[in-house]
């Protein structure tokens, strides 16, 4: 974990993400939370994530996506030297599958 991040602050969105029950709570907190374009970075690097892992090529996922290679980039970067949370949602989602 980032120590710059850590704070009472992200504790408590933290927190408050924990308590949503339902997918229909999840859009509706998010979007109060954040912006449209916010929220469609959010997925799209989600998705670029999910094709790095299942070993897509840069061009692939741009094309599908509509990534900029410097996003993919920075995605890959995560999924190789990061703190595994990638791995370990798409992991917990694969097995609810």
């Amino acid at each position: 974990m980032n120590p710059k991040l850590k704070s009472p602050s992200m504790d408590r969105l933290f927190a408050a993400i924990r308590t949503l029950k339902s997918q229909d709570e999840c859009y509706a907190f998010f979007e109060d939370l954040c912006t449209v374009n916010e929220l469609l970075s959010l997925s799209q690097r989600f998705d670029v994530a999910q094709m790095l892992r299942e070993k897509e090529t840069y061009l692939e996922i741009a094309e599908r996506t509509g990534a900029s290679t410097a996003t993919i980039s920075r995605v890959n970067r995560a999924l190789n030297y990061g703190n595994d949370g990638y791995d370990l949602v798409m992991d917990r989602l694969k097995k609810t599958e």
